[in-house]
C-alpha cells in the first residue's frame, strides 16, 4: 500500500464521522441552512424584492418566493452577467457555469465562493466514504481519469465562465494533481472525437485505477481503447482498474455493455452533481439510494409530480416528504438560486438517513393521451425484459406516434440501438409493453380501451445515437440523450437511422 492510500484511511474515517453528525440530524441541518441563506441574502436585490428581512419561517418564505425555472429567473441572472453586484447573492459570482438548455438556449448558472467548495467536498467525500466502508484505498495510488469539459474559461463581466466540469478541473486538490489524467493539453481539445482519441493515447500505457464520467461517453472511450489495443478487454489494458464513478444518467441501461467491455464487474459510485449544486452521492455499497446533502448550503423543497403543473403546487420541506413518491426537486442555494426548479424528479427510498434515487426529468414524459409515462417506468420495463432475455442496450429513446398509418391506432415508438438484439423482436416488444402496463395503470387502460396499440420498436444502426448527438452539436461532455419526449423532434431525426 502506498503512502497516499495509507493516509487516506484515517482521513476517510474522520470525514465519515463528520458526515454522520448531520446525517443523523438532517432536519436541524436544513433549518440552519435556511436561516443562514435568508440572512445572507437579505440585502441583495432579490432579497429586497421578496422581503427577506420579514421572513422567519418556511411558510413565510413560500408566501414571498415563487417557484421559478431558469427562464423565469433570467432577468436577475442577466443583470449579473452584465456585471451588477448583489443581485441574487452578496457580491459577484465566482464563476458562471455555462449550460445549454432545450428551451432557454445558453444558460449561465451562478457559482459563488461559498458554493464552489461544496462541489469539491462532495466529490471528495463520495470517494472517502467508499474507502471507509470497503477498506479499499488502492485506487488512490494509481492514475485517475475524469472525462470532463474544456478547462479553458471565458469571461463575462470579469467572471470566469465555462462548463461545470471544466471549472471543477481548476479545483482538483494538489495531492491528486500528479494522479490525474488526461493531460491539461488533451483536456483543452474542444472536438469530442479528437479529444477521446487523445485521451486514449494519453492513458493506454498508464496504471489507470479510477475512471469517472457519464456512462455513454465512457463507453465511447472504452470502445476506442479496445480497438487500439487489438481487441483486449479493459481489465487487461488497465489491470488495476478498480472503481467506476458516474453521474448524470441512470447507469443501468449501460451496465451490461460497459461490463462486457471491461470483462468483469467493477465497483461503482453514483453521484448527483448539477451545475446548480452537488445534491447527493452514494454513501453505501449495500443500501439503495444517494445520500441527500442537507448540510451543503442547499435548502431543499419538493413538489409532488402530480401537483407540479398546477397554478399553486404543493411545496414541501424535507420534514414533509414521504417514501416512494415522485417529487420535483427545488433548490435554494448559497449561489443565490431561490425556489429554483432544476427540472429533475427524485424519490425517497429512506428517511433515516434521507436517501434519494433520481427518477427522471419533469419535462421528459409522454402524455399524448393522458398516460403520463415517465422515465423510471420505461427504463424499468425495458431493462427488466432485457435482463431476462440477455439483450444488451446501447441507447434508447421513446416518443408518441399520434399520426399512425391509416387504419392503425396510435402508439409509443421506441428507438433502440442494440449491442445484442433479441432473438424474437416481436416477442421482446410485447413483453416490454406488458411490463410498462404493469408500471403505469393509465397506459394499461389506454391499451385495454383500444385507444393505443402496443408499442413499436425501431432497431437502429450502430452508432445512431452518437451520430444524432454529433448532428446536434452535443457529442460528448455532459450532454445526455433524453429518454422520453412528448413530441417527434428527436424521433423524426432518428427515423433516418432505422435498420
Amino acid at each position: 500500500m502506498g503512502i497516499k492510500a495509507a493516509l487516506s484511511k484515517p482521513f476517510a474515517a474522520l470525514v465519515v464521522w463528520q458526515v454522520s453528525l448531520w446525517k443523523k440530524q438532517a432536519l436541524k441541518a436544513q433549518h440552519r441552512v435556511f436561516k443562514k441563506l435568508i440572512h445572507a441574502a437579505r440585502h441583495t436585490a432579490f432579497g429586497k424584492d421578496h422581503q427577506f428581512k420579514h421572513i422567519q419561517t418556511y411558510q413565510e418564505f413560500k408566501q414571498h418566493v415563487p417557484i421559478r425555472d431558469y427562464e423565469q429567473l433570467r432577468p436577475y441572472i442577466e443583470r449579473m452577467v452584465a456585471g451588477e453586484e448583489n443581485v441574487l447573492w452578496p457580491g459577484k459570482p465566482a464563476y458562471f457555469a455555462k449550460t445549454s438548455g432545450t428551451t432557454s438556449g445558453v444558460k449561465y448558472i451562478p457559482i459563488s465562493k461559498e458554493s464552489m467548495p461544496e462541489h469539491i467536498k462532495a466529490a471528495r467525500n463520495a470517494l472517502l466514504t467508499y474507502i471507509h466502508e470497503t477498506g479499499d484505498a488502492s485506487f488512490v495510488d494509481g492514475k485517475m481519469i475524469f472525462l470532463q469539459g474544456n478547462p479553458i474559461l471565458d469571461e463575462h463581466a470579469g467572471i470566469p465562465t465555462g462548463r461545470l466540469s471544466g471549472i471543477v478541473a481548476h479545483h482538483v486538490p494538489a495531492y491528486l494533481q500528479k494522479n490525474r489524467m488526461p493531460s491539461y493539453a488533451t483536456n483543452c481539445i474542444e472536438d469530442w472525437e479528437e479529444k477521446v482519441d487523445a485521451i486514449v493515447n494519453d492513458t493506454i500505457g498508464e496504471d489507470m485505477r479510477l475512471i469517472s464520467g457519464i456512462p455513454p461517453w465512457v463507453q465511447m472511450y472504452f470502445d476506442r481503447l479496445i480497438t487500439q489495443s487489438g481487441g483486449q478487454k479493459i481489465k487487461d489494458i488497465f489491470k488495476n482498474f478498480s472503481l467506476f464513478v458516474y453521474g448524470g444518467v441512470n447507469f443501468e441501461p449501460y451496465r451490461a455493455r460497459l461490463e462486457e467491455s471491461i470483462g468483469k464487474k467493477i465497483p461503482s459510485i453514483e453521484t448527483y452533481p448539477a451545475s446548480e449544486a452537488f445534491i447527493a452521492y452514494q454513501d453505501s455499497q449495500t443500501e439503495k439510494g444517494l445520500l441527500l446533502l442537507v448540510n451543503a448550503g442547499i435548502f431543499y423543497e419538493f413538489i409532488p409530480v402530480s401537483d407540479y403543473f398546477n397554478e399553486q403546487p404543493k411545496r414541501l420541506s424535507l420534514a414533509e416528504v414521504e417514501l416512494n413518491v415522485n417529487y420535483a426537486i427545488i433548490l435554494n442555494t448559497t449561489a443565490g438560486l431561490w425556489g429554483y426548479s432544476i427540472g429533475d424528479t427524485v424519490k425517497f427510498v429512506s428517511k433515516d438517513p434521507y436517501r434519494i434515487v433520481v427518477t427522471g426529468r419533469i419535462k421528459h414524459y409522454i402524455s399524448a393521451f393522458g398516460e403520463h409515462v415517465i422515465g423510471e417506468e420505461v427504463e424499468h420495463a425495458l431493462l427488466s425484459v432485457a435482463r431476462e432475455q440477455h439483450v444488451e442496450i446501447t441507447e434508447f429513446t421513446v416518443a408518441p406516434q399520434v399520426n399512425p398509418p391509416k387504419g392503425k391506432l396510435p402508439y409509443h415508438e421506441w428507438f433502440i440501438e442494440f449491442a445484442k438484439e433479441p432473438k424474437d423482436m416481436q416477442q421482446f416488444a410485447q413483453q416490454v409493453d406488458e411490463a410498462l402496463q404493469r408500471k403505469n395503470v393509465y397506459y394499461r387502460d389506454l391499451i385495454a380501451g383500444k385507444i393505443l396499440q402496443t408499442l413499436v420498436i425501431r432497431s437502429l444502426q450502430k452508432d445512431s445515437f452518437i451520430n444524432y448527438m454529433r448532428s446536434q452539436g452535443k457529442l460528448g461532455g455532459q450532454n445526455k440523450v433524453p429518454r422520453l419526449a412528448n413530441d417527434r423532434q428527436i424521433a423524426d431525426t432518428l427515423s433516418t437511422y432505422i435498420n
